[in-house]
Protein backbone atom coordinates (compact mmCIF):
# COMPACT_ATOMS: atom_id res chain seq x y z
CA UNK A 1 0.00 0.00 0.00
CA UNK A 2 1.38 3.39 -1.06
CA UNK A 3 0.08 5.29 1.95
CA UNK A 4 1.49 8.64 0.79
CA UNK A 5 -0.27 8.37 -2.56
CA UNK A 6 -3.57 7.61 -0.83
CA UNK A 7 -3.26 10.58 1.52
CA UNK A 8 -2.41 12.92 -1.38
CA UNK A 9 -5.43 11.68 -3.33
CA UNK A 10 -7.79 12.12 -0.36
CA UNK A 11 -6.58 15.66 0.33
CA UNK A 12 -6.85 16.66 -3.33
CA UNK A 13 -10.37 15.25 -3.72
CA UNK A 14 -11.67 16.79 -0.50
CA UNK A 15 -10.26 20.24 -1.38
CA UNK A 16 -11.61 20.14 -4.94
CA UNK A 17 -15.03 18.93 -3.77
CA UNK A 18 -15.41 21.61 -1.09
CA UNK A 19 -14.21 24.37 -3.42
CA UNK A 20 -16.69 23.32 -6.12
CA UNK A 21 -19.49 23.04 -3.56
CA UNK A 22 -18.75 26.51 -2.22
CA UNK A 23 -18.66 28.12 -5.68
CA UNK A 24 -21.98 26.60 -6.76
CA UNK A 25 -23.64 27.42 -3.42
CA UNK A 26 -22.54 31.02 -3.88
CA UNK A 27 -24.75 31.23 -6.95
CA UNK A 28 -27.78 29.62 -5.30
CA UNK A 29 -27.18 26.16 -6.81
CA UNK A 30 -27.02 23.17 -4.41
CA UNK A 31 -23.41 22.38 -3.52
CA UNK A 32 -23.80 18.72 -4.44
CA UNK A 33 -24.14 19.79 -8.09
CA UNK A 34 -20.69 21.38 -7.88
CA UNK A 35 -19.21 18.18 -6.46
CA UNK A 36 -20.74 16.13 -9.28
CA UNK A 37 -19.45 18.58 -11.90
CA UNK A 38 -15.90 18.51 -10.52
CA UNK A 39 -16.11 14.71 -10.50
CA UNK A 40 -17.02 14.80 -14.21
CA UNK A 41 -14.08 17.13 -14.87
CA UNK A 42 -11.66 14.89 -12.94
CA UNK A 43 -12.70 11.81 -14.92
CA UNK A 44 -12.88 13.37 -18.37
CA UNK A 45 -10.22 16.11 -18.52
CA UNK A 46 -7.18 14.87 -20.42
CA UNK A 47 -4.43 17.02 -21.94
CA UNK A 48 -2.05 14.96 -24.04
CA UNK A 49 -0.67 12.24 -21.76
CA UNK A 50 -1.71 14.12 -18.61
CA UNK A 51 -4.96 13.48 -16.76
CA UNK A 52 -6.42 14.17 -13.33
CA UNK A 53 -6.93 10.46 -12.71
CA UNK A 54 -3.35 9.67 -13.66
CA UNK A 55 -2.01 12.38 -11.38
CA UNK A 56 -4.01 10.97 -8.46
CA UNK A 57 -3.06 7.37 -9.38
CA UNK A 58 -6.75 6.49 -9.77
CA UNK A 59 -7.44 3.71 -12.25
CA UNK A 60 -11.11 2.98 -12.91
CA UNK A 61 -12.75 0.20 -14.93
CA UNK A 62 -12.68 -3.59 -14.58
CA UNK A 63 -9.33 -3.59 -12.78
CA UNK A 64 -9.46 -0.53 -10.49
CA UNK A 65 -6.44 0.70 -8.56
CA UNK A 66 -6.26 0.55 -4.79
CA UNK A 67 -6.71 4.32 -4.66
CA UNK A 68 -10.01 4.12 -6.52
CA UNK A 69 -11.22 1.26 -4.32
CA UNK A 70 -10.75 3.58 -1.33
CA UNK A 71 -12.75 6.30 -3.12
CA UNK A 72 -15.53 3.75 -3.71
CA UNK A 73 -15.46 2.67 -0.05
CA UNK A 74 -15.72 6.28 1.17
CA UNK A 75 -18.50 6.90 -1.36
CA UNK A 76 -20.49 3.91 -0.08
CA UNK A 77 -20.07 5.05 3.53
CA UNK A 78 -21.14 8.55 2.49
CA UNK A 79 -24.44 7.42 0.98
CA UNK A 80 -25.12 5.11 3.93
CA UNK A 81 -24.65 7.95 6.44
CA UNK A 82 -26.67 10.32 4.22
CA UNK A 83 -29.69 8.01 4.22
CA UNK A 84 -29.23 7.39 7.95
CA UNK A 85 -29.33 11.17 8.50
CA UNK A 86 -32.52 11.39 6.43
CA UNK A 87 -34.01 8.63 8.56
CA UNK A 88 -33.12 10.54 11.75
CA UNK A 89 -35.35 13.38 10.50
CA UNK A 90 -38.25 11.04 9.67
CA UNK A 91 -40.28 10.32 12.79
CA UNK A 92 -42.66 7.38 12.52
CA UNK A 93 -45.41 9.30 14.35
CA UNK A 94 -45.17 12.14 11.85
CA UNK A 95 -45.26 9.62 9.04
CA UNK A 96 -48.45 8.05 10.39
CA UNK A 97 -50.14 11.35 11.26
CA UNK A 98 -50.08 13.00 7.84
CA UNK A 99 -53.42 13.40 6.16
CA UNK A 100 -55.14 11.86 3.19
CA UNK A 101 -53.85 14.55 0.83
CA UNK A 102 -50.19 13.91 1.69
CA UNK A 103 -50.67 10.16 1.25
CA UNK A 104 -52.32 10.49 -2.16
CA UNK A 105 -49.80 13.08 -3.34
CA UNK A 106 -46.98 10.68 -2.44
CA UNK A 107 -48.62 7.60 -3.98
CA UNK A 108 -49.54 9.31 -7.25
CA UNK A 109 -46.13 11.00 -7.31
CA UNK A 110 -44.62 7.51 -7.28
CA UNK A 111 -46.95 5.67 -9.66
CA UNK A 112 -47.05 8.15 -12.57
CA UNK A 113 -43.25 8.71 -12.91
CA UNK A 114 -42.52 5.01 -12.35
CA UNK A 115 -44.88 3.85 -15.09
CA UNK A 116 -43.79 6.61 -17.49
CA UNK A 117 -40.07 5.90 -16.95
CA UNK A 118 -40.48 2.17 -17.50
CA UNK A 119 -42.61 2.72 -20.62
CA UNK A 120 -40.12 5.19 -22.12
CA UNK A 121 -37.12 2.86 -21.89
CA UNK A 122 -39.08 -0.17 -23.07
CA UNK A 123 -39.89 1.83 -26.20
CA UNK A 124 -36.32 3.18 -26.45
CA UNK A 125 -34.26 -0.03 -26.09
CA UNK A 126 -36.59 -2.73 -24.75
CA UNK A 127 -34.30 -3.51 -21.77
CA UNK A 128 -36.43 -4.19 -18.70
CA UNK A 129 -33.54 -3.73 -16.25
CA UNK A 130 -32.75 -0.31 -17.74
CA UNK A 131 -36.45 0.54 -17.59
CA UNK A 132 -36.82 -0.47 -13.94
CA UNK A 133 -33.89 1.65 -12.76
CA UNK A 134 -34.94 4.71 -14.75
CA UNK A 135 -38.47 4.37 -13.34
CA UNK A 136 -37.08 4.05 -9.81
CA UNK A 137 -34.81 7.09 -10.29
CA UNK A 138 -37.78 9.15 -11.52
CA UNK A 139 -39.81 8.19 -8.42
CA UNK A 140 -37.46 9.89 -5.98
CA UNK A 141 -38.09 13.33 -4.45
CA UNK A 142 -35.37 15.39 -2.78
CA UNK A 143 -37.33 17.24 -0.11
CA UNK A 144 -34.20 18.99 1.14
CA UNK A 145 -34.18 21.37 -1.84
CA UNK A 146 -37.88 22.21 -1.48
CA UNK A 147 -37.67 22.51 2.31
CA UNK A 148 -34.93 25.12 1.99
CA UNK A 149 -37.09 27.30 -0.26
CA UNK A 150 -40.09 26.95 2.10
CA UNK A 151 -37.93 27.86 5.09
CA UNK A 152 -36.42 30.89 3.33
CA UNK A 153 -39.91 32.10 2.43
CA UNK A 154 -41.07 31.70 6.05
CA UNK A 155 -44.13 29.79 4.82
CA UNK A 156 -43.51 26.51 6.62
CA UNK A 157 -46.89 26.72 8.40
CA UNK A 158 -48.98 26.83 5.20
CA UNK A 159 -51.20 23.88 4.27
CA UNK A 160 -49.25 23.36 1.04
CA UNK A 161 -45.92 23.19 2.88
CA UNK A 162 -47.26 20.64 5.37
CA UNK A 163 -48.67 18.48 2.57
CA UNK A 164 -45.35 18.61 0.67
CA UNK A 165 -43.26 17.71 3.72
CA UNK A 166 -45.65 14.93 4.73
CA UNK A 167 -45.82 13.57 1.18
CA UNK A 168 -42.03 13.70 0.86
CA UNK A 169 -41.64 11.60 4.03
CA UNK A 170 -44.02 8.98 2.62
CA UNK A 171 -42.29 9.28 -0.75
CA UNK A 172 -38.98 8.41 0.92
CA UNK A 173 -40.43 5.20 2.36
CA UNK A 174 -42.17 4.27 -0.91
CA UNK A 175 -38.96 5.07 -2.80
CA UNK A 176 -37.02 2.71 -0.55
CA UNK A 177 -39.59 -0.04 -1.16
CA UNK A 178 -39.49 0.54 -4.94
CA UNK A 179 -35.68 0.47 -4.87
CA UNK A 180 -35.70 -2.78 -2.88
CA UNK A 181 -38.07 -4.36 -5.39
CA UNK A 182 -36.07 -3.15 -8.40
CA UNK A 183 -32.74 -4.34 -6.93
CA UNK A 184 -34.26 -7.72 -6.15
CA UNK A 185 -35.84 -8.09 -9.57
CA UNK A 186 -32.69 -7.14 -11.50
CA UNK A 187 -30.54 -9.45 -9.36
CA UNK A 188 -32.81 -12.44 -9.99
CA UNK A 189 -32.73 -14.76 -12.99
CA UNK A 190 -36.09 -13.67 -14.28
CA UNK A 191 -39.01 -11.33 -13.74
CA UNK A 192 -42.27 -12.98 -12.79
CA UNK A 193 -45.40 -12.21 -10.81
CA UNK A 194 -44.32 -14.58 -8.02
CA UNK A 195 -40.86 -12.97 -7.93
CA UNK A 196 -42.32 -9.47 -7.71
CA UNK A 197 -44.71 -10.60 -4.96
CA UNK A 198 -41.91 -12.22 -2.95
CA UNK A 199 -39.59 -9.21 -3.19
CA UNK A 200 -42.43 -6.79 -2.40
CA UNK A 201 -43.45 -8.83 0.64
CA UNK A 202 -39.84 -9.00 1.85
CA UNK A 203 -39.32 -5.26 1.49
CA UNK A 204 -42.65 -4.35 3.10
CA UNK A 205 -42.10 -6.80 5.96
CA UNK A 206 -38.70 -5.26 6.65
CA UNK A 207 -40.18 -1.73 6.65
CA UNK A 208 -43.19 -2.68 8.79
CA UNK A 209 -40.97 -4.49 11.31
CA UNK A 210 -38.80 -1.38 11.75
CA UNK A 211 -41.84 0.90 12.06
CA UNK A 212 -43.34 -1.41 14.69
CA UNK A 213 -40.04 -1.50 16.58
CA UNK A 214 -39.80 2.30 16.47
CA UNK A 215 -43.32 2.64 17.87
CA UNK A 216 -43.35 -0.02 20.57
CA UNK A 217 -39.96 -1.64 21.22
CA UNK A 218 -37.51 1.29 21.25
CA UNK A 219 -39.66 3.48 23.59
CA UNK A 220 -39.77 0.64 26.12
CA UNK A 221 -36.00 0.16 25.95
CA UNK A 222 -35.54 3.93 26.28
CA UNK A 223 -37.96 4.01 29.26
CA UNK A 224 -36.08 1.17 30.96
CA UNK A 225 -32.75 3.00 30.76
CA UNK A 226 -34.35 6.27 31.85
CA UNK A 227 -35.72 4.62 35.01
CA UNK A 228 -32.37 3.01 35.61
CA UNK A 229 -30.58 6.36 35.31
CA UNK A 230 -33.06 7.98 37.71
CA UNK A 231 -32.37 5.30 40.33
CA UNK A 232 -28.65 5.68 39.80
CA UNK A 233 -28.94 9.44 40.21
CA UNK A 234 -30.93 9.02 43.44
CA UNK A 235 -28.30 6.66 44.83
CA UNK A 236 -25.05 8.24 43.64
CA UNK A 237 -25.95 11.75 42.43
CA UNK A 238 -24.74 10.91 38.92
CA UNK A 239 -26.97 9.97 35.98
CA UNK A 240 -24.18 9.30 33.49
CA UNK A 241 -25.22 6.11 31.67
CA UNK A 242 -21.81 5.28 30.26
CA UNK A 243 -23.38 4.74 26.80
CA UNK A 244 -22.00 6.89 24.01
CA UNK A 245 -25.07 7.81 21.93
CA UNK A 246 -23.03 8.57 18.80
CA UNK A 247 -21.32 5.18 18.90
CA UNK A 248 -24.71 3.54 19.40
CA UNK A 249 -26.15 5.43 16.42
CA UNK A 250 -23.21 4.47 14.17
CA UNK A 251 -23.57 0.83 15.24
CA UNK A 252 -27.29 0.92 14.37
CA UNK A 253 -26.55 2.56 11.02
CA UNK A 254 -23.89 0.06 9.94
CA UNK A 255 -25.66 -2.91 11.53
CA UNK A 256 -28.96 -2.27 9.77
CA UNK A 257 -27.12 -1.61 6.50
CA UNK A 258 -25.44 -5.00 6.85
CA UNK A 259 -28.73 -6.73 7.68
CA UNK A 260 -30.48 -5.19 4.65
CA UNK A 261 -27.60 -6.23 2.39
CA UNK A 262 -27.62 -9.73 3.88
CA UNK A 263 -31.28 -10.34 3.01
CA UNK A 264 -30.83 -9.00 -0.52
CA UNK A 265 -31.98 -5.39 -0.12
CA UNK A 266 -29.91 -2.27 -0.76
CA UNK A 267 -27.74 -1.32 2.23
CA UNK A 268 -29.07 2.25 2.17
CA UNK A 269 -32.57 0.92 2.93
CA UNK A 270 -31.28 -0.51 6.20
CA UNK A 271 -29.49 2.77 6.97
CA UNK A 272 -32.64 4.81 6.33
CA UNK A 273 -34.80 2.56 8.50
CA UNK A 274 -32.13 2.49 11.21
CA UNK A 275 -32.30 6.29 11.28
CA UNK A 276 -36.08 6.18 11.60
CA UNK A 277 -35.68 3.81 14.54
CA UNK A 278 -33.80 6.53 16.48
CA UNK A 279 -35.59 9.58 15.04
CA UNK A 280 -37.70 10.16 18.15
CA UNK A 281 -34.56 10.70 20.25
CA UNK A 282 -32.27 12.27 17.65
CA UNK A 283 -32.82 15.83 18.92
CA UNK A 284 -32.43 14.91 22.60
CA UNK A 285 -29.19 13.01 21.91
CA UNK A 286 -27.95 15.68 19.44
CA UNK A 287 -27.49 12.94 16.86
CA UNK A 288 -28.37 15.01 13.80
CA UNK A 289 -25.52 17.48 14.20
CA UNK A 290 -23.05 14.74 15.13
CA UNK A 291 -23.97 12.50 12.19
CA UNK A 292 -23.99 15.57 9.92
CA UNK A 293 -20.27 16.04 10.56
CA UNK A 294 -19.54 12.45 9.53
CA UNK A 295 -21.85 12.69 6.52
CA UNK A 296 -20.23 15.92 5.32
CA UNK A 297 -16.84 14.22 5.20
CA UNK A 298 -17.90 11.06 3.36
CA UNK A 299 -20.75 12.29 1.16
CA UNK A 300 -18.43 14.47 -0.92
CA UNK A 301 -16.72 11.29 -2.10
CA UNK A 302 -20.08 9.89 -3.15
CA UNK A 303 -20.99 12.88 -5.32
CA UNK A 304 -17.44 13.05 -6.69
CA UNK A 305 -17.67 9.37 -7.60
CA UNK A 306 -21.07 9.98 -9.21
CA UNK A 307 -19.47 12.54 -11.50
CA UNK A 308 -16.43 10.35 -12.13
CA UNK A 309 -18.72 7.62 -13.48
CA UNK A 310 -20.08 9.92 -16.21
CA UNK A 311 -18.47 9.29 -19.58
CA UNK A 312 -18.91 12.49 -21.60
CA UNK A 313 -18.27 10.48 -24.75
CA UNK A 314 -21.40 8.39 -24.16
CA UNK A 315 -23.57 11.54 -24.15
CA UNK A 316 -22.34 13.06 -27.39
CA UNK A 317 -24.59 11.05 -29.71
CA UNK A 318 -27.79 12.63 -30.97
CA UNK A 319 -29.87 9.78 -29.53
CA UNK A 320 -28.38 10.19 -26.04
CA UNK A 321 -28.94 13.96 -26.06
CA UNK A 322 -32.53 13.54 -27.23
CA UNK A 323 -33.12 10.87 -24.59
CA UNK A 324 -31.76 13.19 -21.88
CA UNK A 325 -34.07 16.01 -22.98
CA UNK A 326 -37.11 13.70 -23.07
CA UNK A 327 -36.27 12.21 -19.65
CA UNK A 328 -35.92 15.69 -18.08
CA UNK A 329 -39.26 16.86 -19.52
CA UNK A 330 -40.93 13.61 -18.50
CA UNK A 331 -39.46 13.81 -14.99
CA UNK A 332 -40.88 17.30 -14.45
CA UNK A 333 -44.24 16.60 -16.09
CA UNK A 334 -44.98 13.24 -14.45
CA UNK A 335 -44.14 14.38 -10.92
CA UNK A 336 -46.14 17.57 -11.39
CA UNK A 337 -49.16 15.77 -12.89
CA UNK A 338 -49.07 12.84 -10.45
CA UNK A 339 -48.80 15.01 -7.33
CA UNK A 340 -51.40 17.43 -8.72
CA UNK A 341 -53.86 14.56 -9.17
CA UNK A 342 -53.10 13.32 -5.66
CA UNK A 343 -53.77 16.80 -4.26
CA UNK A 344 -57.10 17.04 -6.15
CA UNK A 345 -58.30 13.68 -4.86
CA UNK A 346 -56.93 14.20 -1.35
CA UNK A 347 -58.28 17.67 -0.60
CA UNK A 348 -61.05 19.20 -2.72
CA UNK A 349 -60.58 22.58 -1.04
CA UNK A 350 -57.12 23.14 -2.54
CA UNK A 351 -57.03 25.85 -5.20
CA UNK A 352 -55.28 25.49 -8.56
CA UNK A 353 -52.45 27.66 -7.22
CA UNK A 354 -52.04 25.40 -4.19
CA UNK A 355 -51.94 22.32 -6.41
CA UNK A 356 -49.26 24.00 -8.54
CA UNK A 357 -47.18 24.62 -5.42
CA UNK A 358 -47.47 20.97 -4.40
CA UNK A 359 -46.74 19.69 -7.91
CA UNK A 360 -43.61 21.78 -8.41
CA UNK A 361 -42.48 21.23 -4.81
CA UNK A 362 -42.16 17.48 -5.41
CA UNK A 363 -40.19 17.77 -8.69
CA UNK A 364 -36.50 17.86 -7.49
CA UNK A 365 -34.82 14.45 -7.68
CA UNK A 366 -31.50 15.60 -6.23
CA UNK A 367 -29.33 13.11 -4.39
CA UNK A 368 -31.97 10.36 -4.15
CA UNK A 369 -32.24 9.86 -7.91
CA UNK A 370 -28.44 9.97 -8.15
CA UNK A 371 -28.10 7.27 -5.47
CA UNK A 372 -30.48 4.97 -7.36
CA UNK A 373 -28.57 5.54 -10.62
CA UNK A 374 -25.26 4.74 -8.89
CA UNK A 375 -26.69 1.47 -7.54
CA UNK A 376 -27.97 0.56 -11.02
CA UNK A 377 -24.58 1.23 -12.64
CA UNK A 378 -22.65 -0.67 -9.95
CA UNK A 379 -24.93 -3.70 -10.30
CA UNK A 380 -24.52 -3.75 -14.08
CA UNK A 381 -28.26 -3.20 -14.55
CA UNK A 382 -27.80 0.26 -16.11
CA UNK A 383 -25.70 1.25 -19.12
CA UNK A 384 -23.18 4.09 -18.91
CA UNK A 385 -25.27 6.08 -21.40
CA UNK A 386 -28.47 5.75 -19.37
CA UNK A 387 -26.54 6.45 -16.16
CA UNK A 388 -25.32 9.73 -17.64
CA UNK A 389 -28.88 10.58 -18.69
CA UNK A 390 -30.19 9.96 -15.17
CA UNK A 391 -27.45 12.11 -13.62
CA UNK A 392 -28.31 14.93 -16.04
CA UNK A 393 -32.02 14.52 -15.17
CA UNK A 394 -31.36 14.60 -11.40
CA UNK A 395 -29.15 17.67 -11.69
CA UNK A 396 -31.54 19.47 -14.09
CA UNK A 397 -34.66 18.91 -11.95
CA UNK A 398 -32.77 20.06 -8.86
CA UNK A 399 -31.93 23.33 -10.61
CA UNK A 400 -35.23 23.81 -12.50
CA UNK A 401 -37.71 23.09 -9.70
CA UNK A 402 -36.92 25.76 -7.04
CA UNK A 403 -37.66 28.80 -9.30
CA UNK A 404 -40.92 27.20 -10.52
CA UNK A 405 -41.89 26.32 -6.96
CA UNK A 406 -41.04 29.81 -5.64
CA UNK A 407 -43.01 31.45 -8.47
CA UNK A 408 -46.07 29.30 -7.71
CA UNK A 409 -45.85 30.18 -4.02
CA UNK A 410 -45.47 33.88 -4.86
CA UNK A 411 -48.66 33.83 -6.93
CA UNK A 412 -50.67 32.10 -4.21
CA UNK A 413 -49.31 34.14 -1.27
CA UNK A 414 -48.33 37.58 -2.66
CA UNK A 415 -48.57 39.53 0.67
CA UNK A 416 -46.37 37.05 2.54
CA UNK A 417 -43.82 36.55 -0.24
CA UNK A 418 -40.74 38.68 0.50
CA UNK A 419 -37.95 36.48 -0.86
CA UNK A 420 -35.49 38.13 -3.26
CA UNK A 421 -32.83 36.64 -5.51
CA UNK A 422 -30.23 37.76 -2.98
CA UNK A 423 -31.99 35.68 -0.32
CA UNK A 424 -31.75 32.59 -2.54
CA UNK A 425 -28.02 33.10 -2.88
Amino acid sequence: MDFGSILLMLVALIVLARLASGVFSRFGVPGLIGEIVIGIVIANLTIGDWSFLGMLDVEMGDDPSQNYEIVELFAELGVIFLLFAVGLETKVKDLLSVGKAAMLVAVMGVIVPLVAGIALILVYDGNMHHALFLGAAMVATSVGITARVIKDMKLIDTKEAKIIIGAAVIDDVLGMVVLAIVVGMTASDGISVSNIALISAEALLFVVAILAAALWVVPRIYGYFEERNKKKFAETGSSHSGINKLVLAIAVCIGFSFFADMIGLAAIIGAFLGGMLLAEYAWEWKLEEKIESITTLFISFFFLNVGMQVDIGSLTSVSAILLAVVVILLAVATKYVGCNLGAVWGDKSLSKGSRNIIGFGMVPRGEVGIIIAAIGLASGAMSSELYGVVIVMAVATTIIAPPLFARAFRKEYPPEYKLTQDDLI
